[in-house]
């Protein structure tokens, strides 16, 4: 759709990026320093000033000819402590010819769809790209601001107080400043009715609180991909199609059915607006439309042609280089919180644009708004603003000479998921092809021992974007033994740092490799927590391992060896198998190591399977709840049919014609709390009446913690009538007093039309296997006093004999381990080369080193203030905390100085 303002043409569309055409080498291979960069310069480094307030840069990489990435920690006082928070800015050289800023607008360009920030910054072929406005999360999924692409409108500025945008000029000038829409739509005989903005979707205004669509016309262009114009709007519409500025159908007071054209627009009207319509419109007439952006501060005028682009942000967080008065209320963002959070700025003399992200994950506790200011302030910003923060917030970029974007930093999504979210802001390149100006290995930067992994050369060329270096021949080696090549990978051999070196003729490169070893770990788990135990059980343990930096990584099979107790057991593949079991043996152990450093025991029991539900005698409520909100349908319990007509099921009959998107109808148990299931469930049943659907039927469980656990159980539903379907739970990862949550379908967007959208499924005879009896049932309850410097206890109040009588040292009572073990059940295991005490009871593992405060308790590394030592050659451990950590209560009589154990 064309639309005319001052003789100039506008267009409606949206820009598709350019995926880059990688470059085959050929000649010579020549090497340069990542950091040499000829003319290209990007400003003073900048570190913060205030003594309680610092920013140090940690890293800078290129992306590409006038974009790179900047690392930072940022060092800030919050409530009385000193904490470190690392954050991530994208800085772009306004002034260089081959890199641009862009809007990235959802999936296909197009607002009313959402995609992650990755998946934009791919399909419009961006190097570099963060989150941009703030949207409704339970809205249509349209920015809250302006959006401006190439000089294209997406979406028009919301009638909201204190909202600023970013914008960029076509001569490259940056600009922050809050924007109105000003338009008109004029008919053939001169009529004109204002216009109130395009592509928005249905909100309150400020500060009048009025619906945005009442009494107002819009325009809805091809980039609106949404069917509603908009939903949930309070009103119901007139709409006009234009397709080459001539009215071609009129709809009173109802929407045209469909979606926009690419070669017309849709005006929206209600109310006057409505009227306006129906009195002076009609089909053949000539149609012309005007539209102008208008600064709030200054009153000049703006043409959308002039720029290249908009992005439209919250509250102005920095002015003149200083922290500036919130232009908005921020206490519906969480303003005084430490999250994550993203920001855009430019630099004084308006030659550098930043995007800026800071992190909150398990290396980083985010920012409040006011810390973020500072740190801006710190790192030259001169203005900038606020965009979406929070489960938002993401970066990505791409590595110098790798081909695709990765994040930049993992997300505050828990699993580190990226949110989709309506919009972004991209980084693009136009450079041309140029020379190869140097090689990067490209491959993992740790290693696990005996782990092998791939590495290969990538290069870039002399615009730092990558470059095909498949054909170079390399050697490679390494400068220790902590790695070794194996021919086609380096594979991890003992824990340290290694330099890897590719040599081709005389080029060459090199990276760090760091082998980890077992004091790099924090934790060390299975998902899987509990299996039956009987010969020939086969269950998949994945273990996962937490580094001390905060990073969670999977240990692949070869890096560690297995322990087993009551059983004897092999592991190949990551599957565990039972090959026997230890004559009288209710309980087993299964213990993965890493380099000394031992897992969560994995619990095996005897275990059967027990009815948790059967829906005759509910005591609790069950109910429906679709997604989207269109969704409709019911969940009740009901008298079966046929084969089940004398027995009570519950029936979720669903529709989910309305609403786009995918879609979801749920079978809630207990409203949204859940229900408890057997601890250590290691698998499940239910009974299933099909609808032969093809949609997914899935169970939703939730940990103590809150984490949902999802169970496929029939993917798709591919049949009717009544079928008993069973899943493994073993390595789902429920934790104990997990709940079942809810059963429900899922109707995927993708692939819709092959899928029913109508149907009726119901359930009976929900059933788990879990243990008969736990890790800890069984194990001997007793009363043990006994006193610092006698030679005696009594268990039960019978007195018996001890070789080595309990030391009071440093206000800690040490005892030799066994006295403890010998009463209250377990073994323990002494390691005189490391001079380690393995404790295992029950299904606690406990690992304490002479001489050292640190110790792990089921798999975690733990702090303690005392630590085990060694007396007269016998090795001593600090009582209260190994029997407290064993479920032992501890009292202590000072005036007897004696202790009683009982359990």
């Amino acid at each position: 759709m064309v639309v005319r303002k001052d003789t100039k043409l506008v267009r409606f569309a949206v820009r598709n990026g350019k995926k880059l055409i990688l470059v085959t080498l050929a000649g010579m291979i020549w090497i340069q320093p990542v950091w040499n960069v000829g003319t290209e310069w990007f400003g003073p480094a900048s570190t913060a000033h205030a003594a309680s307030e610092q920013a140090v840069k940690l890293s800078e990489e290129y992306i590409t000819s006038g974009a790179k990435l900047l690392k930072y920690q940022y060092t800030t006082t919050r409530s009385g402590k000193s904490v470190k928070v690392l954050a991530d800015v994208i800085q772009v050289d306004l002034t260089n010819p081959y890199v641009h800023l862009d809007v990235m607008t959802g999936k296909g360009g197009q607002v009313t769809t959402r995609q992650s920030v990755q998946g934009m910054a791919r399909e419009t072929g961006a190097v570099a790209g963060v989150n941009g406005d703030f949207f409704s999360t339970t809205g249509q999924g349209v920015a809250l601001g302006g959006a401006v692409s190439q000089g294209t409108i997406v979406t028009s500025p919301s009638q909201l107080a204190g909202m600023y945008a970013f914008a960029l000029r076509n001569d490259g000038t940056p600009m922050i400043d809050r924007f109105e829409f000003q338009g008109s739509v004029m008919t053939d005989s001169g009529l004109t009715f204002p216009l109130s903005g395009i592509n928005q979707e249905a909100y309150i205004t400020e500060p009048d609180k009025s619906y945005s669509h009442a009494n107002k016309m819009y325009i809805y262009t091809s980039a609106w991909k949404s069917e509603d114009r908009p939903k949930d709007s309070s009103t119901t519409p007139t709409e006009v199609l234009v397709q080459g500025g001539v009215v071609q159908q009129i709809s009173i007071k109802a929407p045209i059915p469909g979606t926009v054209p690419s070669d017309g627009y849709i005006l929206r009207a209600h109310g006057t607006a409505a009227d306006f319509v129906a009195a002076n419109l009609y089909v053949g007439q000539q149609l012309d439309t005007n539209y102008r952006l208008r600064s709030l501060s200054s009153g000049q005028e703006l043409n959308p042609a002039d720029l290249k682009m908009m992005i439209g942000g919250h509250t102005l967080l920095v002015d003149q280089g200083k922290p500036s008065s919130f232009t908005r209320s921020v206490t519906s963002i969480s303003g005084s919180s430490a999250v994550a959070r993203t920001a855009i700025g430019y630099s004084q003399d308006g030659k550098y644009a930043y995007l800026i992200a800071a992190e909150k994950n398990n290396s980083s506790s985010g920012m409040t708004l006011s810390e973020l200011q500072k740190f801006m302030a710190a790192i030259g910003i001169w203005k900038g603003l606020n965009l979406d923060g929070g489960g938002s917030t993401t970066m990505v970029d791409r590595p110098l000479a790798e081909n695709e974007v990765t994040l930049t930093f993992t997300t505050s999504n828990g699993d580190g998921s990226q949110r989709a979210v309506a919009n972004g802001l991209g980084v693009y390149t136009t450079a041309p092809q140029g020379t190869l100006k140097g090689l990067k290995v490209s491959g993992a930067s740790s290693l696990l021992i005996g782990q092998t992994a791939d590495y290969s050369l990538k290069g870039y060329d002399t615009y730092y974007n990558p470059v095909d270096a498949s054909g170079i021949q390399a050697t490679w080696k390494a400068d220790n033994g902590n790695v070794s090549w194996t021919g086609a990978g380096f594979k991890g051999v003992k824990p340290g740092t290694s330099q890897i070196t590719a040599v081709s003729g005389d080029a060459k490169t090199s990276m760090k490799v760091t082998v980890l070893g077992g004091s790099d770990l924090d934790s060390l788990a299975s998902t899987t927590t509990y299996a039956p135990l009987a010969a020939g059980t086969s269950v998949s343990v994945p273990m996962q391992a937490k580094l001390k930096d905060g990073r969670i990584i999977e240990v692949p099979a070869e890096s560690l060896t297995w322990e087993f107790k009551g059983m004897k057991a092999a592991v190949s593949g990551g599957v565990l198998t039972v090959q026997s079991v230890n004559a009288g043996a209710k309980v087993a152990y299964a213990t993965a190591k890493y380099d000394g450093f031992s897992s969560t025991p994995i619990v095996l029991s005897t275990a059967e399977e027990q009815i948790w539900e059967n829906f005759e005698n509910t005591g609790y409520p069950i109910s429906f709840k679709g997604l989207p909100s269109e969704a409709a349908g019911t969940a009740m319990v009901v008298q079966g049919t046929g084969e089940r007509q004398n027995s009570k099921v519950l029936k979720l009959d669903y529709d989910l014609t309305n609403g786009t998107g995918n879609k979801f109808a749920y079978a809630e148990f207990n409203e949204t709390a859940g229900r408890s299931i057997p601890d250590g469930s290691t698998a499940m049943s239910v009974d299933v009446l099909g609808d032969s659907s093809l949609n997914w039927l899935r169970a939703e469980f939730a940990n103590p913690d809150g984490k949902a656990v999802y169970v496929d159980l029939a993917k798709p539903l591919n049949f009717s009538g009544w079928k008993t379907l069973t899943v493994d739970l073993s390595a789902a990862g429920l934790k104990p007093s997990a709940k079942l949550k809810r059963l429900y379908l899922v109707n995927l967007e993708e692939g819709q039309d092959e899928r029913a959208l109508t149907g009726s499924v119901s359930f009976d005879n929900i059933k788990f296997t879990s243990p008969v009896v736990d890790g800890d049932t069984g194990l001997p309850s007793a009363k043990v006093v006994m006193t610092v410097g006698q030679k005696s206890l009594t268990v039960n109040g019978k007195k018996q004999g001890i070789d080595v009588a309990p030391l009071l040292q440093n206000d800690t009572t040490y005892v030799p381990i066994r006295y403890v073990l010998d009463h209250f059940g377990g073994q323990s295991e002494w390691n005189a080369t490391s001079k380690k005490v393995t404790v295992l009871s029950g299904s606690t593992v406990m690992e304490l080193t002479v001489g050292k405060k640190e110790f792990t308790l089921n798999g975690t590394r733990k702090q303690s203030t005392v630590s085990p030592i060694i007396v007269d050659g016998r090795t001593l451990v600090p009582l209260r905390l190994v029997s407290e950590a064993l479920g032992i209560d501890v009292k202590w009589e000072k005036k007897t100085k004696s202790i009683t154990l009982e359990s």
